[in-house]
């Protein structure tokens, strides 16, 4: 018996594989060309869902829709600011609550949602001025996203990472 090395030996079965499943290898090369582009900014359409109040905090929907004619993908948290009139940020953005991201895959018009928290100013009365606009920066972008949002942050400030909604 000749002995061979683990280098060797793994050597030797990516060259079968690729003698006997030439097929195989073109299939994974054709799905990696294909790859899901990231959504820029230009791809969404924002906008703030209706408001839930949970334990002493206040829960809102920002809701990422794909506007235009292919898929696209989101992968973890937006970047998320209150701001002034004149787009000043109001305070520090929304930390990130700590929960594991996931890839959302977006056919056209399909929506992503991130949840925005913050508290209850009954709960907290430690609370910033009320915003004009929502400042959004989606995964992987850039470029900022507006839009009117009166939203007053108290306390809490934190955002989740995009889920499919």
């Amino acid at each position: 018996m000749i002995p061979i090395g683990k280098r060797t030996l793994a050597l030797g079965a990516v060259a079968t594989l690729l003698a006997v499943g030439g097929a195989v290898g073109t299939a994974q090369v054709g799905q990696a060309a294909s790859a899901t582009p990231t959504c820029q900014a230009g791809d969404l359409y924002l906008s703030v869902g209706q408001p839930q109040g949970a334990a002493g905090s206040f829960l809102y929907p920002v809701e990422f829709t794909n506007t235009s004619t292919h898929s696209c993908a989101l992968r973890g948290y937006p970047g998320v600011s209150v701001l002034t009139v004149g787009h000043g940020m109001i305070g520090t953005p929304a930390a990130r609550n700590g929960v594991p991201v996931t890839t959302v895959v977006l056919g056209p018009d399909r929506t992503a949602t991130a949840t925005v928290r913050t508290n209850d100013p009954g709960v907290v009365p430690t609370c910033r001025a009320t915003s004009a606009y929502l400042g959004v920066f989606p995964p992987g972008s850039r470029q900022q996203l507006l839009v009117p949002y009166h939203l007053r942050v108290c306390g809490a400030f934190d955002v989740s990472p995009v889920q499919p909604s």
